[in-house]
């Protein structure tokens, strides 16, 4: 029933969410060893162009792939994983690769991430919502160039018969800021951008009940707490391009200047990843 209002109360505060919930049969990959697994394809991009499908892929931990799911992934053809986690989360959920992709880990920023879940714990039951935890983490944009650049730079490299993915723990923050940034390059508008990024809400809701239910009952923290820190919300993302703007004057000039996109480079990557 939680789960019911959930998609209720995503798509009523999301005008567009439901348009974009509405073709997950195309969007979402089906497996049986990981959440929020999906494909960014679809969406119109620049010059009335779309972002092509099987090309680029996001997801959560990837370490309980099964059999059939690793067999799924070769046949999408995915030749590079990239891993925004940090050592500690990587040390107790090991990345299952299918054959013959190649791993990048881009841990920057999330050295700590894992490493210490009592002091996550005691962050949780001390804060009277959660915003105080999250929004600190979107507004830090330090690490994003040493962790978000190699990313297009491994899709400019990419092979055109080849696909790519890249994933954390949740697939929702770290992830959701990858393809935020990506989706912005291909010249999607900001915010189609957001309904991929507050879709998480809806490919994580079981996965997210799960984990309140253990937080709430087991440790106690306040639902409104667990739920501000399991969920994406529309302010967190506003954050992130908010301190971007302001730094940088623009988005544009962020990418150019941080991601090492220049003109050609834009117009290199929205020729591989785009079509009509």
């Amino acid at each position: 029933m939680r789960s019911f209002f959930l998609f209720l109360f995503l798509i009523s505060t999301i005008p567009d969410a439901y348009t974009q919930i509405a073709d997950s049969s195309q969007r979402m990959v089906k497996l049986k060893g990981a959440l929020n697994f999906r494909d960014i394809g679809g969406y119109t991009a620049a010059k009335g162009k779309h972002v092509k499908w099987g090309k680029i892929y996001r997801s959560a931990e990837i370490n309980n792939l099964t059999a059939a799911d690793l067999d799924s992934l070769q046949a999408r053809h995915i030749s590079y994983v990239m891993d925004f986690r940090g050592p500690a989360e990587v040390s107790v959920a090991m990345d299952k690769l299918p054959v013959g992709a190649t791993r990048i880990s881009l841990p920057a920023g999330s050295e700590n991430v894992g490493g210490d879940r009592s002091k996550m714990m005691e962050m949780m039951s001390k804060a009277n919502n959660g915003d105080s935890i999250m929004l600190p983490f979107y507004t830090n944009i330090q690490s994003f160039t040493d962790r978000y650049k190699p990313v297009f730079a491994t899709l400019l490299k990419n092979n055109e018969d080849s696909a790519v993915l890249f994933h954390c723990t949740a697939g929702k923050d770290r992830t959701g800021i990858s393809a935020a940034l990506i989706l912005y390059a291909l010249g999607v508008d900001e915010k189609t951008i957001m309904q991929d990024y507050l879709a998480s809400n809806y490919y994580r809701q079981a996965g997210n009940e799960q984990m309140r239910k253990m937080l709430v009952n087991n440790y106690h923290i306040k639902e409104d707490v667990v739920d501000d820190v399991m969920m994406v919300k529309e302010k967190y993302l506003t954050a992130t391009f908010d301190t971007i703007k302001a730094k940088y004057g623009s988005i544009d000039k962020y990418l150019a200047s941080e991601m090492g996109l220049s003109k050609k480079s834009i117009k290199k990557l929205r020729a591989m990843y785009l079509e009509n």
